[in-house]
């Protein structure tokens, strides 16, 4: 097999068992695809230390232009259809699993010479040079990938329509600092020669355009419904990759609501198309569910702010009693609660907000004064709308239509009260 040929059909098969553990990430959970993911970082960089081909441009490593690069496109694709948040895991799993096998390593040579055994000796030279060469290459891997997501949000702004443009160019940049600063430790180490760098250089330009072909592709083919999420300044992400979260932050803006324990408005807006674009891919019903809390100035007014947080807090226990385990409950606004309800008709999201309706005035009735209800509004997509915005606006009118109409309701499509 040629050396082109031999690249093209590792990089396929790289990529393709990949994608499709990513694309089973739903249904298999990300544990598959993560320990994937992981597994291969030594023979990546043993490759990368010992074994070169040659080609008309010079010398590379398969392990290097193959798989290293591979990964950093699995990496931007993890982050393309995730979010920062959740793409910062395997960085960090990476990062820390790699030094703690470099340190246990180190700590087998304390041992003194190993046993001897008939046919084999162990190279103690090349698992000094590998331990070297692991940490330098973690801790390029790590910076690269952060410097990656950012790379490709700063394009956003220049290429807005081509996200495959843009992962080319942010893999090419990126591969080639990776390159330059690789090649001084694998020269001081190995000695590799210099025609290694060139060769290495060029071999990775052409896999940045591959794997961001191989990206566009599986977009395309498998996620095209899927929205991809609204930009975000580049501090913030950097600061969600690097964990730079105080902890009120990380409680208030990127999981859930002190109080309630619902999810926060800003996990909506991030989670939302997210689940939207699924339930279009998969062929089902979304309906989103928008509640409120009758009067509820007036409770504050009236017994105060610690009985309201009560109130609330009371309220959003109930509903998580009442809702289905892949239902999703936000923390919208003040006393307001949004509902995500994938796979749940019209009809069926309306005996839903019925129940909760009931369940919410029967258990605040008995608990509290003021004997707090609710109206909701509900809505569906996509009969009612085919986005997000306008799902909760539909939602939201619904809702003021049940408070005109007396509150302590339901109001679905066409004005049609539960």
């Amino acid at each position: 097999m040629s050396g082109i040929a031999l690249l093209l059909t590792q990089s396929l098969l790289y990529f393709g068992v990949m994608a499709v553990l990513f694309r089973l990430r739903h249904a298999m959970g990300l544990g598959a695809f993560l320990c994937a993911l992981g597994v291969m970082h030594f023979l990546e960089t043993y490759l990368a230390a010992v074994f070169f081909i040659q080609l008309p441009f010079g010398l590379l490593s398969p392990g290097s232009t193959v798989l290293f690069s591979g990964k950093l496109a699995i990496i931007l694709l993890f982050y393309i259809r995730e979010d920062a948040e959740t793409v910062r895991q395997p960085i960090y799993g990476l990062l820390i699993g790699n030094f703690l096998m470099v340190a246990l390593v180190a700590t087998l040579r304390l041992y003194g010479p190993p046993v001897s055994l008939q046919g084999y000796n162990p190279d103690l030279a090349l698992i000094n040079q590998m331990g070297v060469l692991m940490v330098w290459g973690t801790t390029l891997l790590f910076i690269d990938a952060i410097a990656l997501i950012l790379v490709y949000e700063r394009l956003r702004s220049l290429l807005p329509r081509s996200g495959v443009l843009r992962a080319g160019l942010s893999l090419a940049v990126i591969l080639t600092f990776d390159q330059a600063a690789f090649f001084v430790g694998l020269r001081w180490v190995t000695g590799t020669p210099f025609d290694a760098l060139i060769g290495g250089w060029i071999a990775k330009m052409a896999a940045a355009l591959v794997y961001a072909v191989y990206i566009g592709l599986y977009l395309t083919l498998f996620e095209r419904k899927r929205l991809e999420a609204a930009p975000e300044p580049l501090a913030d992400i950097f600061h969600k990759l690097t964990y730079r979260h105080k902890y009120e932050e990380l409680l208030g803006k990127s999981s859930h609501d002190v109080l309630t324990g619902a999810l926060t408005r800003e996990r909506f807006e991030a989670l939302g198309p997210a689940m939207l674009s699924e339930s279009y891919a998969g062929g089902r019903r979304m309906s989103l569910l928008i509640l409120d809390i009758d009067h509820f100035k007036a409770i504050n007014d009236r017994f105060g702010h610690v009985v309201g947080d009560a109130v609330l807090r009371r309220a959003g226990e109930c509903l998580r009693a009442e809702i289905r385990a892949q239902d999703r409950m936000f923390r919208y606004g003040g006393e307001e609660f949004v509902l995500l309800c994938d796979g749940l008709p019209s009809a069926g999201a309306m005996n839903l907000a019925e129940r909760l309706r009931s369940t919410v005035q029967d258990v605040l009735a008995r608990e509290f004064e003021a004997a707090p209800t609710v109206s909701i509004g509900v809505a569906t997509a996509p009969e009612d709308a085919t986005t997000l915005p306008d799902l909760l606006n539909r939602a939201d009118s619904r809702l003021y239509v049940a408070k005109r109409q007396g509150r302590n309701r339901v109001v679905g499509a066409s004005g049609g009260e539960g």
